[in-house]
């Protein structure tokens, strides 16, 4: 359809302003590709370029914004569905030995004579111990710990830390385990490396035993 002159000329102004094509058409209510038509070979001055270049970076923003509130949606729609499912299996002393046993397997020392386990996550390392202390009966003096450093950690305070993570004594700790570092990378909020030992032998074989049973189970129709 046919536009009145003024709009024309309007757009060409708005063009020169340094409005984009489709910023002009929906301006104005034309369609893009009239728009297009008649800025195509409009020349934009340096200010209608600058102008231009920042709401190409502002769209960007905005479109990364869009992306991540999206993907925070759907996490959050994820963890209500894992949470509800949850809610649905008791944490038995048999499930709670099967998860023992499969946590233990990905992170553990595979020698059964006493149960290991080593990892920087507070959140791993508590979620083990949890698992261990309900799926078997832990003599608590057996739990030992040992801290792996660096030299810009202040060792008391890691130790601490790992206490209040474990509910182990301090005095159930080793010395800590100084890593070497160059000190030109330092890891913001790492709170050092944990390796736990549970002395007991019978309950390190029986941990390999139920992976080993499940690792091969496949029920039964």
């Amino acid at each position: 359809m046919p536009y009145p002159i003024d709009v024309k000329e309007k757009a060409i102004t708005l063009r020169k302003q340094g409005y984009s094509i489709k910023e002009v058409a929906a301006k104005l209510n034309i369609a893009q590709s009239t728009s297009s038509v008649w800025l195509s070979d409009i020349i934009l001055s340096i200010a209608a370029q600058k102008r231009l270049e920042k709401r190409k970076i502002l769209g960007q923003y905005k479109s990364i914004f869009i992306r991540k509130k999206a993907r925070e949606k759907r996490r959050v729609v994820l963890e209500k569905t894992a949470s509800e499912m949850l809610l649905t299996i008791p944490l038995s002393q048999a499930l709670a030995k099967l998860c023992c046993s499969l946590v233990w397997w990905c992170e553990g020392n595979k020698n059964t004579t006493s149960v290991k386990f080593t990892s920087s996550d507070p959140t791993l390392i508590g979620n083990f111990l949890s698992l261990l202390r309900t799926g078997f009966k832990v003599d608590e003096s057996k739990l030992r710990a040992l801290v792996h450093i660096h030299g810009y950690h202040n060792n008391n305070t890691q130790k601490q830390f790992w206490s209040k993570i474990t509910g182990i004594p301090i005095d159930q700790f080793h010395k800590s385990y100084l890593k070497p570092n160059t000190g030109k990378r330092l890891k913001e909020n790492y709170p050092g490396c944990l390796a736990l030992v549970y002395y007991d032998a019978s309950i390190a074989k029986e941990l390999k035993a139920i992976y080993n049973v499940f690792s091969k189970f496949r029920g039964v129709g």
